[in-house]
């Protein structure tokens, strides 16, 4: 009986310490489960925060989000690009990070308005920007306010390419009404009376004829400049020798040569080959040569040279002795239409093209332009092709 009990009490303490053994090895699997749930759980918190942090980073426009009071949450990279901060800025105030007393303005106006859409600001700074402003309050799902949203455009660019289309139509509107004007004048006179009269009749229809060639060119030139920005103007490149494209030049322009008695030097050493297309290096040439010959000092000289570069390419170069380009002109010669001296530019009859189609047509071969100038020692226009 002994014995029995002796059996039925170890196989009451093995059933114990096998079930005590269960329960402590299903609790460590339980915490092993639990740490890798938990883990499982930080790392798809941790994925998504970056996911969101990538897409945010890839917007174009600056945002900032703020909590309940005031303060930064989150920011993107354009935001802090565009005014200068880092993600230390996190929990700091707005007014700190943009510098700009009106945006805090509009953030504090989200309080007690739901939005603020298309607001325009300018930010003051070199160079001064234009931002467009959109803001949101941000609610919980009880209504209750949890911060707020900006969204910082930059409409600098598109400003400036608004101003330089208005001054783009203004200035074609001026230059196709002068001849045009001229051109109704002179018809207006003749039907007057004045084609009875040889000498004025043959006066009046130079006008006309002058004029009309005038308008003709300019449309020609807008139209090739409307090409070049398209795009869709087709370069033949082929292998172009470069001495004979600026004698072909100097030949045509020979009459304008003498009746400025200038002198024109070819110095683009022999077998110097581009790749180009060879009616556009002669208009570049052309435009180059004529604007040195319109410019350049009576009886003065215009050279053209031209010289290897290590990278594969060919610079050359046109340069007069004329008085040369005030430095504030430099750097807008290329524009459309800009004329260093607007009175001498008109009466010498250029369209105000010719260098802004130079500097397209060299940029649609790959190539750069640029100009070097000091007062009263000539202009040096350098542009650049593939050699051949």
């Amino acid at each position: 009986m002994t014995v029995f009990f002796a059996l039925l009490a170890a196989a009451a303490l093995a059933a114990w310490w096998y079930v005590r053994s269960k329960r402590t090895e299903d609790a460590a699997q339980h915490v092993l489960e639990l740490a890798a749930l938990k883990k499982k759980h930080a790392d798809i918190l941790e994925f998504q925060q970056r996911r969101m942090e990538t897409l945010l980073d890839s917007m174009l426009d600056g945002l900032i989000v703020l909590d309940a009071t005031g303060r930064i949450a989150l920011t993107n990279h354009a935001a802090e690009t565009l005014f200068g901060f880092s993600r230390q800025m996190t929990g700091g105030s707005l007014l700190e990070a943009v510098r700009h007393h009106e945006v805090a303005a509009l953030a504090a106006r989200l309080s007690t308005e739901p939005s603020i859409l298309d607001h325009e600001l300018l930010f003051e700074g070199t160079p001064p920007r234009v931002m467009q402003v959109n803001a949101i309050a941000l609610h919980d799902t009880a209504g209750t306010a949890t911060g707020a949203m900006l969204v910082f455009h930059d409409l600098t660019r598109l400003r400036e390419l608004e101003g330089a289309r208005q001054e783009f139509v203004a200035n074609v509107s001026h230059e196709l009404r002068t001849p045009l004007s001229l051109i109704k004048s002179a018809a207006e006179t003749l039907l007057d009376g004045a084609k009875t009269d040889p000498v004025a009749l043959d006066r009046l229809l130079q006008i006309i004829d002058r004029h009309a060639d005038r308008l003709a060119l300019l449309i020609d030139d807008l139209l090739l400049l409307a090409k070049l920005d398209s795009e869709r103007l087709v370069l033949h490149l082929q292998p172009t020798p470069v001495r004979a494209a600026v004698q072909e030049v100097f030949d045509d322009l020979s009459g304008r040569t003498r009746l400025r008695t200038a002198r024109l030097e070819n110095a683009v050493p022999d077998g110097f080959m581009a790749s180009a297309d060879p009616d556009r290096l002669r208009q570049v040439l052309s435009n180059l040569v004529d604007n040195g010959i319109k410019y350049g000092r009576p009886g003065g000289v215009l050279t053209v040279t031209a010289a290897a570069q290590t990278n594969g390419r060919i610079e050359v170069c046109v340069r007069d002795d004329g008085p040369g380009i005030p430095r504030e002109a430099l750097a807008r010669v290329f524009e459309r239409f800009y004329r260093v001296d607007k009175a001498r530019s008109r009466e010498q009859g250029g369209t105000g093209l010719g260098l802004a189609i130079v500097k397209h047509a060299v940029q649609a071969h790959g190539g750069e332009v640029r100009v070097e100038s000091e007062p009263g020692q000539g202009a040096a226009f350098y542009f650049t092709l593939p050699a051949a």
